[in-house]
């Protein structure tokens, strides 16, 4: 029976865009299980799997488990599929994980927000487009304009230099996980993935290795995550 995942999207039901939904895409794809998509828009969420208005995604079920939550859903899959590819070394691996996952959520998060905020906002449905511009005004105290002030120079150079850490890593190997990619390494890739999905605005420089390390991302799986073409 194939795993049923829950994943974001926006207008469009073919580009699922939620970075966090990229990443138990590429764990579940690494375990090589099937899996079935239930495509839903930012409204239908907190109502998922009778959530009470307490879901956030992804979500996935498999069978009669439902899980919440990209790194829950990462431990349960290697708890439950221990036959297949680890997703994690052992407990110090997860906790390795977990400073990854911190990391990339207050450096490379804030940044494809203050780039892209307006290109997500126009990416939804009448519908969602209210409740993204309400709920986001809401939590920034602020317009979704003003919000968007992640282009000029000033900020693409400070974010270059916050991806010093990552940068030098991927000099001395292949992924942030070492030879090969484990979940650290759909952790990050799935915040540049939401970029390349949501918008045509670019936070890497042309010759930033990091992009090296991407498009080997995107070549993972059978190219999965290359199923969903780039922002035009």
């Amino acid at each position: 029976m194939a795993i049923l995942l829950y994943d974001l999207v926006g207008r469009d039901p073919s580009r699922p865009f939620s970075p966090h939904c990229w990443k138990t895409r590429m764990a579940l794809a690494h375990k090589g299980l099937p899996v079935d998509i239930a495509p839903v828009r930012f409204t239908d969420v907190p109502a998922i799997e009778g959530g009470e208005g307490k879901r956030t995604v992804p979500i996935i079920r498999d069978g009669d488990v439902v899980v919440q939550d990209s790194f829950a859903i990462a431990e349960y899959l290697d708890d439950t599929y221990p036959d297949r590819p680890a997703l994690f070394e052992g407990a110090s691996g997860r906790a390795l994980a977990r400073f990854v996952e911190s990391w990339s959520q207050r450096t490379i998060h804030p940044a494809v927000v203050r780039a892209s905020i307006m290109d997500i906002h126009d990416a939804q449905d009448d519908e969602n487009r209210a409740y993204f511009r309400r709920s986001r005004e809401a939590s920034f105290g602020r317009s979704l304009e003003s919000v968007q002030d992640g282009r000029t120079d000033e900020r693409l150079k400070a974010f270059a230099e916050a991806l010093a850490p990552l940068r030098a890593t991927l000099a001395r190997q292949p992924f942030v996980a070492g030879a090969q990619p484990m979940f650290a390494d759909y952790i990050v890739f799935g915040a540049f993935q939401w970029l390349r999905i949501i918008s045509r605005f670019e936070l890497l420089a042309s010759d930033d290795p990091i992009r090296d390390w991407f498009e080997r991302c995107l070549d993972l799986h059978g190219g999965i995550g290359r199923s969903v073409p780039a922002a035009a």
